[in-house]
């Protein structure tokens, strides 16, 4: 084609829905994110255990499996609300570990590149923006978290019979709702520090310190104050606590969940809050 003729000519193609196009973010970070061995690695390792608690269970409803082991059928252990916040006490760690590798330059690689204007120049709000870089993180989590979880439930309720899932309602609610404060929080919390950081090892240098050092200071804090409430600096204590409330289970340390509701709260809005003012389509400089 001659030059003169490339001149501008209108998109006459097919427009995507305005309430979708959001998913075109997700889109090409899944595309990224496929080659990373490590992030398919834990994914396998999820889904193990995952198939790991299943057969535990199905075992469990085999009177001849047990038989086989001279186990009596009164002795075995009870698949309850105990059972499952140790299945998703598991998983939550191995969804933190996703963020942690998926996360930190979602945010951060767009700013320091300059890309904002060119997604904002686009029928897309900053809000669709946070949507699309929110759902990478979201779909990870709720693959190995209340899907997971969910199926195993179903798995129980299945071979138990007699009503069971009337009665343990609240373990699936539990479950769900649980696994979506621990997804928002993780998730709003990777991209604010993407975006604070704009350096994808510091961000995983932070949040490995928030896993790793705050407990011990949150434990410290616990025994100079003479209360449990000084873990409500610890995130995957208040993370576990908030869990094991909905689950109707004692947690293993006496965090109050009102504080554990309170951290998770003031986690959620300073990360919201820290987004909104840093994703801007011009940056100041001053």
């Amino acid at each position: 084609m001659a030059v003169y003729e490339q001149s501008y000519h209108r998109y006459t193609g097919e427009l995507s829905r305005l309430g979708s196009r959001f998913l075109v973010i997700p889109r090409y970070a899944y595309q990224r994110l496929s080659g990373s061995k490590l992030l398919w690695a834990l994914l396998v390792v999820a889904t193990v255990g995952t198939l790991g608690a299943a057969v535990f269970i199905y075992v469990l409803h085999n009177a001849k499996i047990l038989e086989a082991f001279h186990v009596e059928v009164a002795d075995r252990l009870p698949i309850d609300a105990r059972f499952f916040n140790v299945y998703l006490s598991i998983e939550l760690w191995v969804s933190y570990l996703l963020v942690l590798i998926a996360g930190p330059s979602l945010v951060s690689m767009d700013l320091a590149n300059g890309a904002l204007p060119l997604y904002f120049a686009r029928p897309l709000a900053r809000s669709e923006y946070v949507l699309g870089k929110l759902t990478v993180l979201a779909a990870l989590q709720s693959i190995v978290t209340w899907v997971y979880g969910l199926g195993l439930f179903a798995l129980q309720a299945t071979l138990e019979g007699d009503g069971w899932i009337w009665h343990h309602l609240r373990i699936a609610a539990g479950l769900f709702v649980g696994s979506w404060v621990s997804i928002l929080v993780m998730s709003f919390l990777t991209l604010a520090l993407s975006a604070l950081i704009r350096w994808p090892l510091a961000v995983r240098g932070v949040l490995l310190v928030m896993f790793l050092v705050l407990p011990g200071f949150g434990a410290a804090l616990s025994l100079a104050i003479g209360s449990d409430w000084g873990h409500v600096i610890d995130l995957p204590v208040v993370l576990s606590t908030i869990v094991s409330s909905l689950l109707g289970v004692e947690p293993e340390l006496a965090l109050p969940a009102a504080g554990a509701w309170l951290a998770a709260a003031a986690v959620l809005a300073g990360s919201f809050l820290l987004l909104w003012k840093k994703l801007r389509a011009y940056e100041v400089v001053s």
